[in-house]
C-alpha cells in the first residue's frame, strides 16, 4: 500500500523554486542528451553502416547491459557511503565520472577500429566503461533529489525538473547528429557535462541535522555500512511492488525505443529528416507535458496520474500498429501523444520512490541503495528489449532494410503490438498493486 507521509521533515518542505529547478535539474540535460544515442543511435548505426550483424550486436547489447545491471546496486551503496563523507566527496566523484563518461562517448561514436569483428570487441569494452560512469554520476544525482524530501508534489517537481531538462537533452541529442555531426554531438556533451556539474554545486543542499552534521552522518555507523544495507530496500514491501510496475512498465517502453529507428526507415519508408522530427516531437511533447502531470498529481495523486500515463500510451501504439508505408503524417501524431504519456513515465515513478524511502525511513541514508536497484531495473529492461527483441527479429527472418509485407508485419507486431500488452499489464499491476490497497490509507 501507499505510504502515509507523516514524516516531520517532509511536511516543512520548502517551496521549490525556479532557480533551484535549473541548479539541481541541469545535470539531467547532459545524461539524458548521452543516453539517447547509446541506446537508440547506437545500434543503428553499428549495424547499418558499419555492417554489424543484428545478432552479434544483439548478443552485445545484452551481455554489456545485464553486467551494468548488475553494478548499479553496488554503485548505489558506493554513493551512499561518499554522501556518509559528505556532500563534496559525492560532488567530486561526480566530476571524475563525468570526464569518463565523454572519453567513452566518444570511443563508441568515433572508433578507430574498421572490422565488424573488432568494432565489437572496441565497443564492447568502451560500453562498460561509459555504462558505469553514467550509472555512477545519475544515481548520486538522484540520490541527491530524494534526499530533498518534501510532499508529493514537491517531490513530483523535483524530479519533473531533472527530467524536463533531461528531455532538452534529448532533443538536441535527436536533432544534432544529422545536422552538425557527431564531433558536434561529443562538444555538446562536454559543454553540457560541465555546465551540469556547475549548477549541481549551487543546488539545494539535503537537509542537515541540528548539529550541522548531514543527517546521513547522524545515524550510527553500523546501520549506514553493514552489509545488509544493500539489501535494505527489499525488506519493504512498497517498494518490491512499486519495482515491479515499474519493471513491466519499463519493457513495454524499452521495446520501441530501441526498433523505432528500424521502424521508421523500412515499416514506414522514412527520410532520415522523419526520423530526426519524430525523435524531436516526441522528446518535445514529452517536456510540455511535465506541467500536465503535476497539474494532475494534484487532482488524481500520484500512481492514478501514472495509470492514465500508461493507458495513453496503450491507445497510441494500437493506433500505430495499423500505419504503413507513406504514413509520416499520423505518424508524428503518433509521437506526439506517446510523447505525452512519456512525462509520466518520467515525472511520477521517480516521486513516488522518493516517498516510499522516506516514509521507510530511510532517507538521508540510503537513497543510493534504492536507486541503484531502480536502475537495475531500467538497465535490466534495455537489456532484454535489445537482447530480445533484435534476435527475435532476426530470427523471424527480419533485416535492416526488408521491406516485404511478412518481414515489416514482424516488425510492427514488435514495435507496437508487444508494448501495448506490456503497458496493459504494467497499468493492471499498478491499480492491483498500488492504487486498490492506497484506498485504505492516505497516498503521498
Amino acid at each position: 500500500m501507499l505510504p502515509k507521509t507523516t514524516n516531520s521533515a517532509t511536511a516543512s518542505a520548502p517551496a521549490w523554486r525556479v532557480r533551484d529547478g535549473w541548479h539541481y535539474g541541469l545535470l539531467g540535460l547532459p545524461l539524458a542528451f548521452c543516453a539517447l544515442p547509446l541506446y537508440v543511435w547506437m545500434p543503428n548505426l553499428y549495424a547499418r553502416q558499419w555492417g554489424v550483424s543484428l545478432a552479434a550486436l544483439g548478443a552485445l547489447l545484452l551481455g554489456v547491459r545485464l553486467l551494468d545491471a548488475v553494478i548499479d546496486p553496488l554503485l548505489g551503496r558506493l554513493s551512499d557511503r561518499l554522501y556518509a563523507r559528505g556532500l563534496h566527496t559525492v560532488q567530486r566523484m561526480g566530476a571524475a565520472a563525468a570526464v569518463l563518461l565523454a572519453v567513452g562517448f566518444a570511443a563508441i561514436f568515433m572508433p578507430w577500429p574498421e572490422r565488424p569483428d573488432t568494432l565489437l570487441w572496441w565497443a564492447g569494452f568502451w560500453l562498460v566503461v561509459t555504462y558505469a560512469a553514467y550509472s555512477a554520476l545519475s544515481i548520486a544525482h538522484q540520490s541527491w533529489g530524494a534526499m530533498l524530501g518534501g510532499n508529493a508534489l514537491y517531490r513530483s517537481q523535483v524530479v519533473a525538473w531533472r527530467e524536463g531538462l533531461g528531455l532538452v537533452g534529448v532533443l538536441l541529442a535527436a536533432v544534432t547528429p544529422a545536422l552538425l555531426g557527431v564531433p558536434a554531438l561529443l562538444l555538446l556533451l562536454v559543454l553540457g557535462l560541465m555546465l551540469g556539474c556547475w549548477g549541481w554545486q549551487r543546488a539545494p543542499k539535503p537537509q542537515r541535522a541540528p548539529e550541522s552534521v548531514p543527517a546521513y552522518e547522524s545515524v550510527q555507523p553500523v546501520a549506514a555500512h553493514n552489509q545488509g544495507a544493500l539489501w535494505q530496500p527489499w525488506q519493504h514491501p512498497m517498494f518490491r511492488r512499486l519495482l515491479g510496475v515499474y519493471v513491466l512498465n519499463g519493457i513495454a517502453s524499452a521495446i520501441p525505443a530501441t526498433l523505432v529507428l528500424f521502424f521508421v526507415q523500412d515499416r514506414l519508408q522514412g527520410s532520415e529528416n522523419l526520423q530526426s522530427v519524430a525523435l524531436g516531437l516526441y522528446f518535445l511533447a514529452g517536456a510540455l507535458s511535465m506541467p500536465l502531470w503535476l497539474r494532475l498529481v494534484g487532482h488524481l495523486g500520484l500512481a492514478r496520474s501514472w495509470r492514465l500515463g500508461m493507458l495513453l500510451s496503450v491507445v497510441v501504439f494500437l493506433g500505430a500498429s495499423q500505419l504503413g508505408a507513406g504514413d509520416s503524417l499520423w505518424f508524428l501524431l503518433v509521437c506526439a501523444l506517446s510523447g505525452l504519456a512519456l512525462g509520466s513515465d518520467l515525472a511520477l515513478p521517480g516521486a513516488l520512490l522518493a516517498g516510499v524511502i522516506a516514509n521507510a525511513g530511510d532517507r538521508g541514508r540510503l537513497e543510493g541503495a534504492y536507486f541503484g536497484w531502480w536502475n537495475f531495473a531500467t538497465k535490466l529492461n534495455l537489456a532484454l528489449a535489445a537482447g530480445l527483441a533484435l534476435p527475435l527479429l532476426s530470427w523471424l527472418g527480419y533485416v535492416p532494410g526488408a521491406r516485404g509485407a511478412e518481414a515489416t508485419a514482424m516488425l510492427s507486431a514488435a514495435y507496437c503490438l508487444l508494448p501495448c500488452a506490456l503497458k496493459a499489464l504494467a497499468a493492471l499491476a499498478l491499480h492491483i498493486l498500488i492504487i486498490q490497497p492506497s484506498t485504505r490509507e492516505p497516498s503521498p
